[in-house]
């Protein structure tokens, strides 16, 4: 294990300790998750709260949200850094009820659940429920893939679904952490981009894939919320140390959660959404070139100039970019672009892409 990670569990570890010394207790963080009627991914984390704390004021409460059909208060918007001051816990044994059925799953080192579980479930949204060994419990909902389904969306978070205007480390730390979510713009017309591609079809599966820290989940299902785009699972990573190095690489985290999504679903082919900078043209063109039979179009929101020069550090998009885009489109996989939802419909009805 990398020296960094160990230092990072020891931290973990002595934190922990002094807060359960105090009372504090194991709560569940749950997130949306996603599966067909024979099994289900569960995704959460366990974290440690103050006794006196509500799970619902929580700093994850909100990324629920972004699943199924939410009937629940709406969470309170607040400002994202207050969502990476918590306390994980590792190893923790959190009982996962799917209907009559409880299964018994333990945290990793981070203290995140993602798991697969056995299940017998018809498809559509459901709930289940997650218990901490503290006895504190949280509702997730699960979406169950129909398996007649064949087509499916995959979206990127950072300037797709929302405007972050994201830039070095040093500004997108400033997003992440200090900037208030309400402040947040969605991108215009791709809530109507996505109701256009879903108009056939509703109930088709959706999954957010974002290089952003699970930390932020719960900004992200609230905003998604907020904004009436479709429910879907949430697909983060974690910023942290790892077993060979000091942060996770977002690049392959996509890599990884895209051919799983092959791998789970053979029969499905994705429309994949995503912008013109930083990785997502190479890594979708990547897809259609190793898959092509998983990828049904690849749809890119063009940044403007100042958001090429904050994110990619040039005014316009790379050079492998550009070749990626045209080496998809060599895979016979549709290729559409347009600097918003709203040129992006228009796209789509001129292809007469139709999704079923």
């Amino acid at each position: 294990m990398h020296y960094a990670a160990r230092l990072e569990d020891a931290l973990d570890k002595r934190v922990a300790g002094a807060l359960r010394g105090r009372g504090w207790t194991v709560r569940v963080e749950p997130y949306p998750g996603y599966g067909t009627p024979r099994w289900i991914r569960v995704l959460a984390r366990t974290v440690l709260a103050a006794p006196e704390v509500p799970d619902e004021e929580l700093p994850g409460t909100g990324a629920a949200q972004a699943g199924g059909d939410w009937h629940g208060p709406e969470a309170p918007a607040v400002r994202p850094w207050r969502g990476f001051l918590v306390a994980p816990v590792a190893g923790a044994h959190v009982e996962v009820r799917v209907g009559s059925t409880v299964h018994r799953l333990v945290t990793d080192r981070g203290g995140y659940l993602d798991q697969v579980v056995a299940t017998d479930l018809a498809p559509g949204w459901h709930v289940i429920e997650l218990r901490s060994q503290d006895g504190s419990t949280a509702l997730a909902p699960v979406q169950v893939v129909d398996p007649a389904v064949r087509t499916g969306i995959v979206s990127d978070v950072d300037d797709t679904v929302v405007i972050t205007r994201l830039p070095r480390p040093m500004i997108a730390a400033w997003n992440a952490f200090v900037r208030h979510e309400n402040a947040r713009e969605a991108v215009p017309g791709m809530p109507e981009l996505f109701a256009r591609l879903l108009a056939d079809s509703p109930s088709l599966p959706v999954l957010y894939l974002s290089t952003g820290a699970w930390n932020a989940a719960p900004a992200v299902g609230r905003f998604l919320h907020r904004h009436r785009y479709p429910p879907g699972t949430l697909l983060m990573t974690d910023w942290g140390p790892t077993n060979t190095g000091w942060f996770r690489s977002g690049r392959r985290h996509k890599v990884a959660q895209l051919h799983r999504l092959f791998t789970e679903f053979p029969d499905i082919r994705w429309v994949l959404v995503g912008d013109d900078g930083q990785h997502d043209p190479e890594i979708y063109a990547g897809a259609a070139r190793r898959f092509p039979s998983h990828v049904r179009a690849i749809l890119l929101r063009q940044l403007t100039f100042a958001e090429h020069v904050l994110s990619t550090g040039t005014p316009g998009p790379t050079v492998g970019g550009v070749q990626a885009e045209r080496a998809a489109a060599a895979e016979h996989v549709l290729v559409l672009q347009g600097p918003d939802g709203h040129a992006l419909v228009r796209q789509v009805e001129t292809a007469d892409l139709h999704l079923r």
